[in-house]
């Protein structure tokens, strides 16, 4: 069946929606590691590559299924897009992929409920390199170069989580008062964070807890400290 061309919505707002530029105001960035967004060819068409619809061709190729988990990150945007943190304009959302690949996703973009329609879209946006808006120009979805770093603002406190990290009492603790912070969270089901540029490497439970459900513990806490209700 052919892929269906996806179109990811938007929520306009009077100045096209918040945007992480190198100003130092408060705001937390999530950058989604590790991701497993890959597109594969069948038949006359492409599909984003998954554990579920082809497992056949990965075990074809030599590699272990459950570690193309793209919905471990369809999962995760959901979370972190539909936080009041999200709406009330204080976080922005990176994905760094499994191939080197960086994409920023608007703050404004919902993305879709249903895993099909999301794969349909990761599609469009790593062969177009951009999704934009069904009714504008705006762009909701786009690859950037790397690396990350040369996208945080000035004076950006940097974080990665992981069951093995130094464990932190309350997730509230990390919160800065004013300074952006960016949290880096593994988008896999297996293994560590590994990032070069991050300060300290914390964990947020005594329990290994799926990258979806750190998303929400991190939103959750900077929304306390920062009074988003």
């Amino acid at each position: 069946m052919a892929a269906r061309r996806e179109h990811a919505s938007v929520e306009h707002t009077e100045d096209g929606g918040p945007r992480v530029k190198r100003k130092k105001n408060k705001r937390l960035i999530v950058l989604l590691e590790g991701a497993s967004l890959e597109t594969v060819r069948v038949g006359k068409t492409y599909e984003l590559l998954n554990c579920d619809q082809h497992k056949n061709i990965l075990v074809k190729n030599g590699r272990d299924p459950g570690e193309v988990r793209p919905d471990i990150t369809h999962q995760s945007l959901l979370m972190l897009l539909d936080s009041p943190l999200n709406r009330a304009g204080l976080l922005q959302v990176y994905i760094h992929t499994q191939k080197n690949v960086l994409i920023e996703v608007n703050p404004q973009t919902r993305i879709p409920r249903t895993f099909p329609r999301f794969c349909g879209l990761m599609v469009q946006l790593l062969h177009k390199l951009s999704v934009r808006a069904a009714d504008g120009p705006q762009k909701l979805l786009k690859v950037i170069k790397n690396p990350i770093t040369d996208h945080l603002p000035a004076g950006c406190v940097k974080i990665s989580t992981s069951f093995q990290g130094e464990s932190v009492g309350c997730v509230r603790d990390l919160v800065p008062s004013e300074e952006p912070m960016i949290v880096v969270i593994g988008a896999f089901a297996h293994g560590s964070v590994s990032v070069d540029f991050a300060e300290r490497c914390v964990s947020i439970s005594q329990y290994p807890l799926s990258a979806a459900l750190t998303c929400a513990k991190v939103c959750t806490a900077f929304e306390e400290v920062w009074g988003v209700v």
